[in-house]
């Protein structure tokens, strides 16, 4: 955004020297609210912008979403969160860029890593699903917001599952059974623990779309039908 503002046409008589660092201003006052927006959001609770936090700031880029919201995070911090997502290294980088703008672009930044995925699973009861997935799946509830909830999260080991109300069917019919269609994958790493897994779900009485088999590919896999119809699948490697 600051990066762009000398793109800003000029209006009126003033000269487009004046227009441009009235643009600048403008755009610099407006990430400005959304640092302060964002430091509101983590002292609320907002579980969501965990999410950001943790993609952005490296040091909470190991943190789950609870101990980032139960973390010091300050100004300076949601400052450095805004400049990191516009690209700059800190808040002063950004500040600077903003009072040196040329018509050079700026050197290429490092390709963005990825660093996690995340399911997201439709639901018609968040409290019902969070039941199911902490007594049935061994999952723990990472958090639920709103009142009532309409949004949670479920979290096993690196598993995250996101929680997802809508109040109305979201697929036709049994498109998913006939299609298997899944609605996430998650993966163990030993022959050993995909089995003692299956077992233990059927132990728990988990309804599945699929019992475990080996797969033409060398991996042994099984599919749980969740009671929103949501199919995850299980899989581990067939031999150790």
């Amino acid at each position: 955004m600051l990066r762009r503002a000398h793109r800003c046409r000029s209006k009126g008589q003033s000269p487009p020297t004046v227009n441009k660092y009235r643009c600048a201003y403008a755009e610099y006052r407006k990430l400005k609210k959304q640092a302060k927006q964002y430091l509101r959001w983590h002292r609320e609770r907002y579980y969501p912008v965990a999410a950001q936090i943790r993609a952005a700031l490296p040091r909470f880029r190991n943190a789950g979403d609870v101990q980032i919201l139960e973390s010091s995070f300050r100004l300076a911090d949601a400052q450095e969160l805004v400049a990191r997502q516009m690209g700059f290294d800190g808040w002063q980088a950004l500040k600077s860029g903003a009072g040196a703008m040329t018509d050079e672009p700026r050197q290429a930044t490092p390709r963005p890593i990825l660093n996690s995925i995340e399911a997201q699973l439709f639901v018609a009861n968040i409290r019902s699903s969070c039941d199911f997935y902490t007594n049935k799946l061994g999952f723990a509830v990472g958090f639920v917001y709103g009142d009532p909830p309409y949004y949670g999260q479920v979290i096993r080991d690196n598993a995250r599952l996101n929680l997802r109300l809508v109040c109305e069917p979201v697929f036709a019919g049994d498109v998913r059974k006939r299609e298997h269609l899944l609605s996430a994958s998650i993966t163990v790493a030993t022959a050993n623990e995909i089995k003692q897994l299956f077992l233990s779900y059927q132990a728990a009485g988990v309804s599945f779309h699929q019992p475990l088999k080996k797969e033409p590919w060398g991996a042994r896999t099984f599919i749980v039908s969740d009671p929103d119809e949501n199919l995850i699948l299980f899989a581990g490697p067939a031999a150790d």
